[in-house]
């Protein structure tokens, strides 16, 4: 099934309540949380308290924290006690993930890997069988509204081709254009940030990714 996920990172943050309500009326139900700390990649973004808050104000949520960390294992339980639902870590930063995969399974949430453009599938197939959801990263992390680069539509189709049967997420670039292509891949979630915020008719773009179905 595919899902829209929008990236907070493009939200109009002075009117982010109005943003997420009119978002879940919508029909969306998950909200990619983007955490950045100006070293793994090279911005600055939200801390859990700001994630506790959108969860306070709308349990419902799901909360899908991306941790574009160097020491993400330091905000696990942090994240999770402010209401993440899902953990996604990268595994440039990960010595060992299974640690990290047990420890975030062992709270209830789906655990998640991620990599950057530049980095081989073949560094996450020992872990794809405890793996919810892998996340592939389509432009260089750090900032919104860049282009999607096509050639890693192909790392979609590879971890099919493995077998992986869990969520792939698809994070950098997504619009309506490209959609059926990640899509045909193989791809269960299209993170979209300009192109769901920013759109001139957000509930549109929400309707035709639903008609992708």
């Amino acid at each position: 099934m595919i899902k829209l996920t929008p990236s907070l990172l493009a939200a109009d943050l002075l009117n982010l309540g109005r943003e997420v309500e009119q978002m879940t009326k919508n029909g969306i139900d998950r909200l990619h949380f983007d955490v950045m700390d100006a070293h793994f990649v090279p911005n600055l973004s939200f801390g859990p308290a700001f994630c506790k808050a959108i969860h306070k104000q709308f349990p419902a949520l799901k909360l899908d924290a991306h941790l574009m960390m160097d020491n993400p294992e330091q905000y696990l339980d942090t994240f999770l006690d402010a209401g993440a639902s899902s953990i996604i870590v990268h595994r440039e930063v990960l010595h060992d993930p299974d640690i990290m995969v047990r420890k975030i399974h062992e709270k209830g949430a789906l655990a998640g890997l991620s990599i950057k453009p530049a980095t081989p599938v073949k560094a996450l197939l020992h872990w794809l069988d405890e793996t919810d959801v892998v996340l592939i990263m389509t432009v260089e992390p750090g900032f919104g509204g860049q282009k999607l680069m096509r050639s890693q539509i192909e790392k979609i189709s590879l971890l099919r081709r493995e077998g992986y049967q869990g969520v792939i997420a698809v994070d950098g670039g997504v619009t309506l254009e490209n959609a059926p292509l990640l899509k045909d891949a193989g791809a269960n979630w299209l993170i979209m940030g300009t192109s769901y915020f920013r759109a001139e008719d957000p509930a549109l773009v929400a309707r035709k990714i639903g008609e992708m179905q």
